[in-house]
């Protein structure tokens, strides 16, 4: 029983975390209105994952919390596939964006209907083969997905840009403490331990990257950049100082054209 409840908690505060870990990547596309970056490629494989990932949790009558879970990360990756292609750089149509996410859905729900009903009557029966196929396809899907930002760590020598650290965080955690939650179940999910541990090391592989690129060269730039702005304040202390040295002689010149002047009048 207390396992039970462990399972429970454990699994309820990873779904809070996949509820909202794609919510600061949303905001953060929203405000710069540019997903450079952020592959869209990634978004759609991870969006497509949600769907065998939820067949094989439903069908194998997992935790509710684990059930609502590709639920969530399906909806917020929609959502962030729609930004990565109406935002530049790619800055497809509105409509075009649309009818993507709408095709893909209305995909998914079928998908999803046709397959969990039978997979349910076969897993109560003790076949478990078929509901597994769908936990080795949402796994190569998730672990593709995060291959494209590996693409664009490359090209950026290890820096990681248009990826919110604030997603990931919450990504990686809600990776971890779904792991957790299901060794506390009374039959341990292999495969799902493996889905979750792809997506946290892939994850966590992001975050090492971004730290030796820092390492490297960031705290680098980021001396350079501090001293180029000392600089640039320090030119403009000079010219300010030159403008009011300037205006103070200009005001002795004409000062004394004045005196000039005046004594040519009295004479």
């Amino acid at each position: 029983m207390t396992n039970a409840v462990a399972a429970n908690v454990l699994g309820t505060i990873a779904t809070v975390c996949w509820c909202i870990q794609l919510v600061p990547q949303i905001i953060h596309n929203f405000r710069r209105k540019n997903c450079e970056g952020l592959q869209p490629l990634m978004l759609f494989l991870w969006s497509a994952s949600g769907i065998p990932f939820s067949i094989y949790f439903v069908s194998r009558r997992s935790t509710i919390p684990i059930q609502i879970q590709p639920q969530m990360f399906t909806s917020l990756c929609l959502v962030t596939w729609f930004q990565s292609l109406y935002y530049p750089p790619v800055q497809t149509s509105k409509k075009r964006a649309w009818a993507y996410c709408v095709t893909f859905v209305i995909i998914g729900i079928a998908l999803e209907v046709g397959f969990i009903i039978p997979l349910k009557k076969a897993y109560d029966k003790g076949i478990m083969w078929p509901s597994l196929i769908f936990g080795v396809i949402a796994s190569v899907l998730l672990a593709v997905g995060l291959i494209p930002p590996y693409f664009e760590l490359s090209k950026r020598k290890g820096e990681v840009v248009g990826i919110n650290f604030l997603f990931l965080t919450l990504d990686f955690s809600g990776a971890l403490l779904s792991m957790i939650s299901l060794a506390f179940t009374d039959d341990f999910d292999i495969m799902g331990c493996i889905l979750y541990a792809i997506v946290g090391s892939m994850e966590l592989g992001i975050f090492v990257s971004h730290f030796i690129w820092w390492l490297r060269i960031g705290r680098n730039k980021s001396k350079e950049s501090k001293g180029s702005k000392e600089g640039e304040l320090k030119d403009e202390k000079v010219h300010a100082t030159n403008s009011i040295d300037l205006g103070n002689s200009e005001s002795f010149v004409k000062t004394d054209e004045v005196d000039m002047i005046t004594k040519e009048l009295e004479v």
